[in-house]
């Protein structure tokens, strides 16, 4: 006769809770694995467009740099899209792109406080010798878009 053995079926569930376990764990290794993935990409986009953001603020600077009729000239809350042709900066109203991103810029008056000369939001006299611009890069990350921005003032230095 044979001899039963009562722990014959602990084997068996000794296994599965080890062929789960280790499942559970290859699993949250990968999702780890993809999430820093995502968030590396995410960190490289950022600081390429923060030298997008400086590369169309020292475009402005060479602009005025080179003739304040360069930024004068430029009409208010417009839209331009900077490109680089042949060996100078060009300003464009026809949107591009550089890589995934779309880098754009808009200028605005400026008006100073009469008595301060403060730049002042409302009232105040125009400064035709100032304009305040905002460049700006966008780009698709995970079915997003998403926007970074940088506000400076340009002064007429030369004159």
């Amino acid at each position: 006769m044979k001899k039963v053995s009562k722990n014959s079926g602990f084997m068996m569930v000794e296994t599965l809770v080890a062929a789960s376990i280790i499942a559970v764990s290859v699993l949250v290794s990968m999702t780890v694995a993809q999430k820093s993935v995502y968030i590396s990409r995410q960190a490289l986009h950022t600081a390429q467009a923060a030298f997008l953001l400086e590369e169309g603020a020292e475009m402005v600077r060479i602009l005025r740099d080179n003739s304040w009729n360069n930024i004068s000239n430029l009409t208010a809350g417009t839209t331009y899209y900077p490109t680089f042709s042949g060996s100078a900066w060009t300003l464009s109203t026809t949107g591009s792109t550089v890589g995934i991103f779309t880098r754009s810029l808009t200028i605005s008056s400026v008006n100073r406080d009469d008595t301060t000369k403060d730049i002042v939001n409302s009232s105040g006299t125009p400064d035709s010798g100032t304009k305040l611009f905002t460049v700006t890069v966008s780009w698709g990350e995970g079915g997003t878009t998403i926007t970074k921005t940088l506000k400076f003032y340009i002064a007429n230095i030369f004159s």
